[in-house]
């Protein structure tokens, strides 16, 4: 037995193992509406059967949007888009979640293809023209990017309903794991950090100030969303730049959460700058962020998801062994391989008859091992 592959239950939703496919942004919506695209996506991750899937940030509001090609929840016709994946995911024994969450300043840019920096003439050519964004301070995130309007305490109130709304959505459609998304510089994060909050009211200044729109937010989602149902954050454990949010800030922050009834704390870091979602000039090397779910998950007494170039099951296995995080949170692993889990499972001894993989695929697979040995055997 590997603890990877054990099950855990949170709340109550039972996991078949400990990988989660972390969000991923496809940047391939049109007006935020979840296309085939999607679909072909998940679907393929949900083949490889990890203990769940969550969905890539899909923005409360149509101007919380990263790019155009962001998805949204900020509609019913959004939510119902999504409804054909999520019976999908549950048909393969795997538990579907969705991330929302809202871009703030780093809104209205390039999708990463096209520069990933802010929109210009080529992007309006295309159709893709910028809008007007917002955020806790008028502090562009980077130089030539847009300046945002400073939120007052009425669109700071509008942003907290509108997650409150996108959650009930989620719940609707049958997601089983909501994630609210506080990191790489996103809305949330932007009111977190120093670096973009310069606020003089209760909303910034000190850091109990700069964490009350988080915790508003939390608080407001949690009463909605169901008490049977784990609700998660992801979160920068620090910023990654000098003068920025710390590790001890996110400790800090993790014991609210836990109060305000979140779940699990997934741990990423960096994002807080205009150079791509998770930039920061910290080590960035295999298990880079692990250190920061164990200091959490032993310093706030909360469940951890570590994320961040885990690159196999041994190294998955070791972190779950050595207390340092709940769950494993693979990304860029699972789209070069979508049955990372099974290839692992296989790898560690788990599954070695192909008995976890869905028939249609099991049966070809066992009959081709079979071969392979047989011929092996009369070579030799």
């Amino acid at each position: 037995m590997t603890k990877l592959y054990s099950t855990i239950t949170v709340k109550q939703v039972t996991l078949s193992n400990r990988v989660v496919i972390a969000p991923m942004c496809q940047y391939s919506a049109r007006d935020g509406i979840f296309a085939d695209w999607h679909f072909a996506n998940y679907s393929k991750y949900a083949l490889g059967r990890p203990g769940a899937i969550i969905l890539e940030a899909s923005a409360v509001q149509e101007i919380g949007r990263i790019t155009h090609g962001d998805l949204g929840i900020w509609s019913d016709a959004h939510a119902d888009a999504m409804r054909g994946i999520v019976g999908f995911i549950k048909g393969q024994g795997v538990v579907p979640g969705i991330q929302i969450g809202h871009a703030g300043r780093k809104a209205s840019i390039q999708r990463p293809w096209h520069g990933n920096g802010a929109l210009n003439e080529t992007d309006a050519a295309r159709g893709e023209e910028p809008w007007q964004v917002i955020g806790p301070s008028p502090l562009p995130a980077g130089k030539g990017w847009l300046v945002p309007k400073e939120m007052t305490l009425a669109d700071i109130s509008k942003v907290t309903r509108d997650f409150v709304a996108a959650a009930k959505r989620a719940d609707d459609i049958g997601m089983e794991i909501l994630e609210l998304h506080a990191a790489h510089g996103y809305l949330l994060q932007q009111f977190l950090s120093p670096l973009s909050n310069e606020r003089t009211d209760e909303y910034g200044g000190s850091r109990d100030n700069r964490m009350r729109f988080v915790l508003e937010v939390t608080e407001a989602v949690r009463a909605v969303w169901p008490d049977t149902k784990p609700l998660f954050v992801r979160i920068s454990a620090v910023d990654g730049f000098e003068g920025g949010w710390s590790i001890e800030d996110s400790v800090v922050l993790a014991k609210a959460l836990k109060t305000t009834g979140v779940d699990v704390i997934d741990c990423s870091s960096g994002g807080n700058a205009a150079a791509g979602a998770t930039a920061s000039t910290g080590y960035r090397g295999p298990g880079f962020q692990v250190p920061y779910a164990d200091k959490i998950r032993r310093e706030a007494d909360i469940a951890t998801m570590a994320v961040g170039l885990i690159l196999d099951g041994p190294q998955a296995e070791a972190i779950l062994q050595n207390g340092q995080a709940d769950l494993i949170a693979i990304a860029r692993e699972a789209i070069d391989d979508p049955f990372w889990p099974r290839h692992q499972a296989q790898a560690m001894g788990v599954d070695l008859d192909f008995a976890g993989w869905p028939e249609q695929y099991g049966w070809w697979l066992d009959r081709r091992a079979r071969g392979l040995h047989q011929l092996a055997k009369s070579e030799t």
